[in-house]
């Protein structure tokens, strides 16, 4: 008899298993036609959203005013780096600040002021550059501006503890002595200054706000923002145009008028600067006759030929050397100053409130009204 053989068990596993899954094949796409693949190939990406500019302010308050800067921002320079280019121009102002106010203790000017008489200081060459200017339009000016001028200093009050009072004539004159910007001496070779009678005192804040506008100015620049415009109390400098392309417009304000922003004038301006004396800041009526903070050095008193000058120039250094020294000089003489020098123009507003422009600013200027009358 036969004996049945055993099955595997391993065939026996394989015959009960489920088959093994189908694969997926992959199917070719349908075919593209030329055409269509080169009109795919040729399309245009759609094109970026248009750029809009941002405006970015800073203001502080620095050097005894308010700073105001503004800026645009471009493709190239963000918000972020604008406001960044914007707080190192302030800083910049700050930095010159404490080398040349008389109300830092230890400023190089300070330093000039305690050792009038004495012997001379070594300055650095921002302080020396701003000094030679000084003296320099001391020159132009035949004298008129003179920033040898704070010997006067206490007899006239016009910042803090401002009470209206007159000075002593006896006073003003025994001061008046000591103001001569030609007892300023320089030396180029060793960068010193020396102020050859003891007493003399000077004070840049008829210049130094000027050269630090151009300061920041520069920081800007550097930073390659494009439109902007620095402002330091009656100093200005603007730089390019609006973003919509027509150039900046600034204001010259009415003497008599409401307050800051009243303007009997508009200045068209581009990568120029302007700077405004005016007989309106730091100033006190009395017994019907206004006295302000522009000292005449020929008299000892307040000037009394204009109520306002402002002046048109390609910096703010030159632009604030020049206008004390066109208010305190009158529209005549003080024009003629202007038209002597390049790049330069004025609106002066005079002490019976008439308007004079000079050449240069024919077709900048736009005078929109008389200016108010009054003391």
């Amino acid at each position: 008899m036969r004996t049945a053989r055993a099955i595997p068990l391993l065939l026996l596993a394989a015959a009960c298993s489920d088959p093994p899954p189908a694969r997926s094949v992959p199917v070719a796409p349908p075919p593209v036609s030329a055409a269509v693949a080169t009109a795919i190939e040729s399309a245009d990406p759609p094109p970026p959203p248009p750029f809009e500019p941002l405006k970015v302010t800073l203001e502080q308050g620095a050097m005894g005013t308010r700073i105001l800067m503004t800026a645009y921002t471009s493709p190239e320079v963000g918000e972020d780096a604008t406001k960044v280019a914007l707080a190192r121009a302030f800083r910049e102002i700050q930095r010159l600040e404490k080398l040349m106010s008389t109300w830092v203790a230890d400023s190089e000017i300070s330093r000039i002021n305690d050792a009038a008489g004495k012997e001379a200081v070594s300055v650095g060459p921002e302080t020396f550059a701003v000094l030679e200017k000084s003296v320099w339009i001391g020159k132009e000016s035949q004298g008129v501006f003179d920033i040898s001028f704070d010997a006067m200093r206490g007899l006239w009050k016009f910042d803090e503890g401002v009470d209206g009072s007159i000075p002593k004539k006896a006073d003003i004159d025994r001061a008046r002595k000591l103001i001569d910007y030609r007892k300023i001496t320089l030396d180029g070779a060793s960068r010193t200054v020396k102020l050859e009678r003891k007493g003399m005192r000077i004070n840049l804040g008829g210049i130094a706000k000027g050269y630090a506008v151009d300061a920041a100015a520069r920081v800007l620049d550097e930073a390659g923002v494009k439109g902007f415009f620095v402002q330091a109390g009656g100093d200005l400098f603007v730089r390019g145009k609006k973003p919509d392309g027509t150039p900046f417009r600034v204001g010259v304000r009415d003497p008599r008028g409401s307050g800051p922003t009243d303007y009997f004038a508009m200045i068209q301006i581009e990568d120029h600067a302007f700077s405004t004396a005016g007989d309106y800041e730091r100033a006190f009526v009395k017994d019907k006759k206004r006295y302000h903070h522009i000292i005449d050095p020929r008299t000892g008193y307040p000037a009394t030929a204009c109520r306002s000058v402002t002046v048109w120039a390609k910096d703010a250094f030159v632009a604030d050397a020049l206008d004390d020294a066109v208010f305190i000089l009158g529209p005549e003489k003080g024009l003629a100053l202007i038209e002597a020098h390049p790049d330069a123009g004025a609106v002066v507003v005079d002490a019976k409130n008439k308007v004079h422009v000079s050449k240069r600013l024919e077709g900048l200027v736009f005078i929109q009204r008389q200016p108010t009358d009054g003391i």
